[in-house]
């Protein structure tokens, strides 16, 4: 793949992020994930100073309902992971792959030069569109 067919994490990421507070329940956020059609929602930070989270359907599975808690009475921020990796924009996809699998992730946050959520980049649609060139 020459440099001329970079492809960018901005090309292969979802653009819409879904959040939600840590306090919510769990039960909230599977309601979100539900009306969403997404199976991962941003956990929103408290200030400037903290970092986003994250809650995908395999921490609810394997920390809610597997172990019998009630959706509705566990929180967000018992479950979700933080901090999440995230990526810029603008990062090559290959470097992004690496990156996740670096550290066993199934999808990373992407953010713009601010440090503003603008999208989702799984594992599966970079592995998939780079096969498309490689």
């Amino acid at each position: 793949m020459s440099d001329n067919n970079i492809i960018r994490v901005k090309d292969v990421m979802t653009p819409e992020v879904k959040t939600i507070a840590g306090t919510a329940t769990v039960a909230d956020a599977v309601d979100l994930m539900r009306a969403s059609g997404v199976s991962s929602i941003v956990i929103e930070r408290r200030n400037e100073d903290d970092e986003f989270g994250m809650i995908v359907v395999s921490d609810i599975a394997a920390q809610v309902i597997s172990k019998g808690r009630a959706l509705d009475r566990v929180s967000v921020y018992e479950v979700m992971s933080k901090p999440v990796l995230s990526v810029p924009t603008d990062m090559n996809i290959k470097y992004a792959i690496r990156l996740l699998v670096q550290f066993s992730l199934s999808r990373a946050l992407v953010v713009d030069e601010k440090r503003v959520p603008t999208g989702i980049v799984t594992l599966r649609d970079m592995v998939l569109r780079h096969s498309e060139h490689g």
